[in-house]
């Protein structure tokens, strides 16, 4: 399988897993943090590569 799509693929289905989470019944840290990976991965481009300084690979320093 294509790198490329291999990646893809399981970012979106981490994406759908944490979607899947009932966080209503999370603790208020647990809930934070399945807010933040969700952010985290929805700002991943699949049309970002590494070393073109774009993207996330941009905020790398901040």
């Amino acid at each position: 399988m294509d790198p490329d799509i291999e990646q893809g693929y399981r970012l979106h289905q981490i994406l759908s897993n944490l979607n899947r989470l009932d966080v209503d019944r999370l603790d208020d840290a647990d809930r934070e943090r399945v807010e933040t990976a969700r952010d985290l991965l929805e700002e991943v481009s699949l049309l970002t590569r590494p070393g073109d300084g774009a993207g996330a690979d941009a905020h790398a320093d901040s």
